[in-house]
């Protein structure tokens, strides 16, 4: 019922009159968002006549808007004692607070009273039933509670100020989260050293600025790109827009604006970037959602990023959803919504996509994970193994304050470890530039491409559990570098770290193809070799004048003339698909060298596997 509705009555249940006036003094002081002068002269009117139900109903109506539920809860039953029937409405709002309140079976006791009404809304009705599966799930959630224990990350992280919204790139190096002083939001970094990260400093005065808040952040796996919310920037298309700034050295370059069709004149905030950088999720309150906010999908092509997509009604719903954190498995996304069953407010939640690509309903995390209060911000490191949020309610530092904690088994992601890795030149050591691509060999698709650092030379890219990897490395003038990773069938227990040193372009050198597969004793090229020789073509169209012998090697194991047949059948099909993708025949040759130029010992299977190989060799330049 609106605050003007009582002013305006001709009878009210009192008929005392000093009660009255305070009661419309009240009334007035709401119209000029006085809260506080409002409820004073709303106990007044009750002080003169404890039984004015109008007074009761409007102060509950009152701690309602500021979220004081106890307060509520209490003014609310009071109505109810007075007159059950004064107002049905009041079932429906105490309902609501007893769930702010954690008092989910008062709260289906009084919602389901509301939905026996007759003349209710189809609004409120379904408010109501929305409410009711909060209940019914809290209860349960309640009742079987999932392991948690947040941990609170410390000083060197927290102060008396607000922290919130931390991300942590793959190798959990470097955190970093929002600090909000003064009431203005900046960027803060942690190093992590020996295993204990270091006391945060501000991250950028190229991001961060004094007059702006600067918040929501996703940083890019290899904590080279940081994308973030920018709010009423001049440069700017709307309220809150969508920027991005790479690392330069060891600080960063000036952010720029996203722009259309990811920004509009409306709300974009929240970024979430995928692992391998082609698909940006974020929430926006744009035409075409279901309704409050809603997370969208926009993907990178050659023209730049797509028009967003929403994320459909699996995610998205008539209320809000925010908070949006893509896993670096790339199929699991984490969010908080107020839309979806949980225990009042923003709680967090899960989602898989299916074979189909399309996301699954999603998955509360559970009580106490989630509570009956507002939870965000979840993000995870890639391995899974620690989440980090932010809370204010776990007796922290001061204000809100960055805790790390361990998912419960059955939300957690799929398992990722990363390959880390230096490029230099193999005669200056110097750092290189180079062109470094991952391809899932089942699927023949790249999962990273990026260069690496121009002034350090390092890369970072994560590898998804269950999956065959073939990683590129290249750069003009150096022979091309290739390396395999399989996650097959197993678990990873360790990240990758490789150092790479690209050997200019001279007579003589080799390259094992370490991506080129055959079946056992058959020398027909596999499936998974694809991506591998099509490097291979490109490295001889670009350099044309090259002459070069494709050599196959075996282990010791079974009949010397058969491997020496089979190790030369295997680099004429080598040969071939080269002839065949317009490589000219005169630039090349094959040898088979059967067991004779072993480069690893044959008395373990490791050893025999990588004298099992492909080679090429540069024979003119």
């Amino acid at each position: 019922m609106s605050v003007f509705a009582f002013a305006q009555q001709k009878q009210f249940s009192t008929t005392n009159k000093t009660a009255i006036g305070y009661f419309v003094d009240a009334n007035h002081s709401l119209d000029d968002n006085m809260y506080d002068e409002a409820v004073t002269q709303l106990k007044q009117a009750i002080d003169e006549d404890s039984k004015f139900i109008e007074a009761h109903l409007l102060l509950a109506d009152v701690y309602h808007a500021k979220r004081l539920y106890q307060a509520s809860i209490a003014e609310y039953l009071k109505v109810i004692a007075l007159n059950p029937e004064f107002n049905k409405a009041v079932y429906l709002k105490l309902g609501s607070d007893e769930i702010g309140a954690a008092q989910y079976d008062n709260a289906l006791k009084h919602l389901q009273k509301y939905l026996g009404y007759p003349d209710i809304t189809p609004k409120t009705s379904t408010m109501a039933q929305k409410l009711v599966a909060d209940c019914t799930f809290s209860i349960d959630a309640v009742a079987h509670p999932v392991p948690f224990k947040p941990l609170n990350m410390g000083p060197a992280i927290n102060t008396a100020d607000d922290e919130y919204l931390p991300v942590a790139t793959a190798d959990e190096s470097t955190l970093i989260f929002t600090r909000k002083i003064n009431n203005n939001e900046d960027f803060y970094k942690s190093i992590m050293v020996d295993g204990k990260w270091q006391t945060a400093t501000y991250l950028s005065n190229r991001i961060n600025t004094p007059e702006y808040n600067e918040g929501a952040q996703s940083i890019s796996q290899d904590g080279k790109f940081l994308f973030f919310t920018g709010c009423n920037r001049p440069d700017g298309m709307g309220r809150c827009d969508i920027y991005v700034a790479q690392k330069k050295g060891d600080d960063w370059g000036k952010p720029f604006d996203l722009s259309a069709p990811v920004n509009t004149p409306g709300w974009e905030a929240q970024p979430s970037i995928s692992a391998d950088g082609r698909a940006l999720y974020f929430v926006s309150n744009r035409a075409g959602g279901y309704g409050g906010y809603d997370i969208w999908k926009s993907t990178l092509t050659d023209k730049g990023w797509g028009e967003p997509e929403n994320l459909g009604p699996n995610i998205n719903t008539a209320y809000n959803e925010q908070s949006p954190f893509i896993h670096a498995d790339d199929s699991t996304l984490y969010f908080c919504s107020n839309g979806w069953p949980g225990l009042g407010g923003m709680d967090v939640f899960v989602s898989r996509l299916s074979k189909d690509g399309k996301w699954q309903k999603p998955e509360n995390l559970g009580y106490p994970i989630n509570t009956n209060g507002d939870e965000a911000g979840l993000t995870l490191s890639a391995n899974g193994k620690d989440a980090f949020y932010s809370s204010n309610n776990l007796n922290g530092l001061g204000g809100y304050d960055i805790y790390t904690f361990e998912l419960p088994a059955n939300v957690k992601p799929r398992v990722v470890t990363y390959v880390k890795g230096k490029v230099s030149d193999a005669k200056t050591l110097q750092p290189l530039e180079a062109a470094i691509e991952i391809i899932n060999l089942q699927k023949n698709t790249p999962v990273y491409q990026d260069y690496s650092d121009p002034q350090q030379g390092d890369f970072l890219a994560t590898l998804t559990a269950g999956n065959d990897y073939g990683l590129n490395i290249s750069k003009t003038g150096y022979l091309f570098y290739s390396e395999h990773f399989s996650l097959a069938g197993h678990e990873p227990t360790d990240p990758f770290n490789i150092t790479v040193l690209l050997q200019p372009i001279e007579v003589g050198d080799k390259v094992i193809l370490n991506n080129v597969f055959f079946d056992t004793n058959k020398f027909n090229l596999r499936d998974e070799s694809i991506s591998e020789l099509q490097k291979l073509v490109d490295f001889l169209t670009l350099n044309p004048s090259l002459h070069i012998e494709v050599s196959g090697h075996t282990d010791n194991v079974g009949n010397d003339a058969a491997n020496q047949v089979l190790s030369e059948n295997r680099a004429k099909a080598v040969c071939q698909y080269l002839v065949n993708h317009s490589i000219g025949a005169a630039r090349l040759s094959y040898k088979g060298y059967g067991k004779t130029q072993p480069i690893s010992p044959n008395t373990t299977d490791d050893g025999r596997q990588k004298n099992r190989r492909t080679e090429i060799k540069i024979v003119a330049k």
